[in-house]
């Protein structure tokens, strides 16, 4: 039998942060390939495989510096919908007694800051679109401490109370505003941890097992949800976070064993 198909309707043109890896790059790929026109920012170059595509222009920087986002706004046109997507982040592994401070003011600088930033350029823009849409992506880590990651999931923690708060601030404006909080799946940031183990195969393998569905998901997975928020079809869905870790944070407690067994 034929799989039914369902429209989805996306925004005309899509800033996203963090394309040069991992899921910012992930979500480039599927906004493109579905014929979206995609402006990617980065402090690294853009892969090949985006600057192919006639769609997609590329804003080097910081996301962190005030000047990348004058730039942006002006190469951004004048889109009948639009949309955002803040996939950019920076993740450090390690414990306070032995971390640079330095450290902890990049990881808020980036991953909160970076996003504040592109709000605040990106608003008026966003307002004057016919429709428009916000996706900023923060972690499970937000809400569930992980050892040696403290820099990192505090920051992702104020992320998630910033980015709702703003929504709420602008809720009557008509910009949809959600946030998208990935587990552990196989891109840049999850792979820079696997590096840091003294032991990356037992490593690799104790995180599969925790998961309920057996397996680290894939970033390509991850941009399908975002891409998901980003549409009018996502409009029930406002201001909350959706989580997307294969079931990680489904359970306190998930124990792995045979198939339907309890221990």
């Amino acid at each position: 039998m034929a799989m039914t198909s369902w429209t989805l309707d996306l925004p005309q043109r899509v800033v996203v942060t963090g394309t040069a890896s991992g899921l910012g790059q992930e979500c480039a790929k599927s906004l493109l390939r579905a014929g979206v026109q995609v402006l990617g920012v980065d402090i690294a170059a853009a892969d090949p495989e985006l600057t192919a595509h006639a769609a997609y222009d590329h804003v080097v920087g910081s996301v962190a510096d005030p000047d990348l986002w004058q730039t942006v706004t002006e190469r951004l046109g004048d889109p009948t919908t639009l949309g955002f997507i803040g996939a950019a982040a920076i993740l450090d592994v390690g414990v306070l007694e032995t971390e640079d401070i330095a450290i902890w003011r990049r990881a808020w600088e980036i991953n909160v800051l970076g996003n504040v930033l592109a709000l605040k350029a990106l608003l008026p823009h966003l307002k004057a679109a016919k429709k428009a849409s916000v996706v900023v992506v923060t972690s499970v880590d937000a809400g569930s401490a992980e050892q040696q990651l403290a820099a990192y999931a505090s920051s992702k923690a104020a992320l998630t109370m910033g980015v709702q708060t703003i929504a709420l601030d602008y809720a009557r404006t008509g910009i949809n505003f959600n946030l998208l909080a990935p587990g552990p799946m196989r891109a840049g940031l999850f792979e820079r941890h696997l590096a840091s183990a003294a032991d990356p195969a037992q490593f690799l393998a104790t995180r599969e097992a925790r998961q309920p569905i057996g397996r680290i998901i894939g970033a390509d997975e991850v941009a399908n949800a975002a891409l998901f928020l980003l549409t009018e079809q996502a409009s029930a869905l406002f201001a909350t976070t959706v989580t997307a870790d294969g079931g990680l944070t489904a359970s306190f407690d998930y124990r792995t064993g045979a198939e339907g067994s309890s221990a």
